[in-house]
């Protein structure tokens, strides 16, 4: 086997982040992805450099290990040739609205009356049961949407912005793609295909909630809004003389071991603050406004040393430079540089799951628009005069490949 979900088809038709995110970690795999897309390509393409090629960095970090077929939707000829190949598909995702499914005809009635074990996998804004169902959702308006901007103001003292990466869009991928898997599963025991929606805005609520619920947990309340720890303004990399460095002193074990790290040991039976977890929650801005005044005092190496002997997690703060030298990354070949046939030498991140019994092949660049036109055309049974007749009617292309 090439990988776990070595002969898993999927009819991809997602674009920007969330969608494909998720089914490159099904190529990663092994799945064979057929990326369809408009003439215009994926959007995000046309981000950053080589952009003006449709070959962007973002792009390429969201697509590779898939082939690229050019469909458009709006012609039946487009439409058509759709239906033929989820006629041999295991799942087919999107990420559009579900009314602009319906209106393609390409709803799950229309896709499942071709292929009744068919997956069918939707990752939109917000469930459809709801009064939300029709709006439109990207990133941000779902960051916003669950209070995320919020607890980012609460925790800096600043005002309300957004995480400055994709969260929603990749965390919602991440569970689409676990979603994904469980219903091939489910399909395996049941022989059925199903219908599955991931709402971005339900799916990402829980993991803010889940901390910041609180009090709030209980009916009726027993305190606020806001897990303390994860918005003190001291929760943050700590200065020290020569950089910042992060420890996280958590444990009974860790504070007692962290004062007599700094020649305050009696303080662990004197003040009442440290007596137990729950009065360290509740102080947790002093205690913490402590350990930056210490940390200020030494280097970043010297409280490596000093932390690790004592057992505390510490780790120096990365930059985005320093994140390509780091030692622990080149033991593990964690990135790689790989030959791309349109854009040159690209670098690549490693799958970070790792296989002893069916590990995922070496990985392919991102395709070109629509590179795999006219084989993904074949396999679904067109014949050449067909495929041509597609490419002059513009329901599907193949251009000329483009080299580096």
């Amino acid at each position: 086997m090439a990988g776990a979900l070595d002969g898993v088809r999927v009819v991809d038709i997602t674009n920007v982040f969330m969608g494909p995110s998720a089914t490159q970690m099904l190529a990663d795999l092994g799945a064979d992805v057929i990326k369809v897309e408009s003439p215009d390509g994926d959007v995000v393409r046309s981000i950053g450099p080589q952009g003006e090629q449709k070959m962007g960095p973002l792009y390429l970090g969201l697509n590779r290990n898939k082939r690229s077929v050019v469909l458009d939707l709006k012609q039946a000829a487009g439409r058509e040739a759709l239906l033929r190949l989820a006629e041999t598909a295991d799942v087919l995702t999107y990420n559009v609205r579900p009314a602009a499914m319906q209106r393609l005809r390409l709803a799950y009635e229309d896709l499942v009356a071709v292929n009744p074990r068919l997956i069918y996998v939707g990752m939109f804004g917000f469930s459809q049961r709801g009064r939300y169902a029709p709006q439109a959702a990207f990133d941000d308006l779902i960051q916003a949407a669950c209070a995320l901007p919020q607890a980012v103001a609460l925790g800096s003292g600043d005002i309300p912005r957004y995480l400055p990466i994709t969260i929603a869009d990749r965390s919602v991928g991440l569970y689409a793609f676990g979603v994904i898997c469980a219903a091939l599963y489910a399909r395996e025991r049941t022989g059925q295909g199903q219908r599955v929606d991931v709402p971005m805005f339900e799916t990402l609520l829980p993991s803010i909630l889940g901390d910041h619920l609180y009090g709030q947990t209980f009916v009726p309340p027993q305190g606020d809004f806001g897990y303390p720890r994860l918005l003190s303004a001291e929760r943050r990399p700590y200065q020290t003389r020569d950089g910042y460095v992060c420890c996280l002193i958590y444990t009974d074990a860790h504070w007692k071991t962290f004062l007599r790290v700094i020649g305050k040991p009696e303080l662990f039976d004197t003040d009442p603050r440290f007596a137990s977890i729950t009065t360290r929650t509740a102080h947790i801005t002093e205690l913490y406004g402590m350990v930056a005044d210490e940390l200020r005092q030494r280097t970043t190496a010297q409280w490596q040393a000093l932390l690790r002997e004592a057992d505390i997690p510490v780790f120096p703060m990365h930059t985005f430079d320093s994140l390509l030298e780091d030692p622990h990354l080149a033991d593990i070949g964690f990135f790689s540089e790989q030959a791309h046939p349109a854009v040159g030498t690209i670098r690549s991140m490693a799958v970070p799951s790792e296989w002893h019994g069916t590990p995922p092949a070496p990985p392919t660049p991102a395709p070109q628009l629509g590179e795999h036109s006219r084989e993904v055309l074949a396999e679904a049974g067109y014949d050449p005069a067909a495929i041509d007749a597609l490419f002059a009617s513009g329901a599907s292309a193949c251009p000329a490949r483009r080299r580096a």
